[in-house]
């Protein structure tokens, strides 16, 4: 996931990664390495949503760089 975010943001132009670029590559990244448990399917609960519920606790920055 790291090197996939790395390789967006080169593509893109800049050197640094982005939270955008977390989110944009998250989902082809985690789908297939989450598995939802019994409960889960039970109530309906799909890997995307899983991943969305994931990406919504991240913190987010004020945009400074600190590295």
């Amino acid at each position: 996931m790291i090197l996939a975010a790395k390789a967006r943001a080169l593509m893109r132009g800049r050197l640094y990664v982005t939270i955008e670029d977390i989110e944009s590559i998250a989902a082809p990244c985690l789908r297939h390495r989450i598995v939802p448990n019994f409960n889960a399917e039970a109530e309906g609960v799909t890997v995307e949503q899983i991943i969305d519920k994931i990406l919504a606790m991240v913190p987010r920055g004020t945009g400074e760089r600190l590295l």
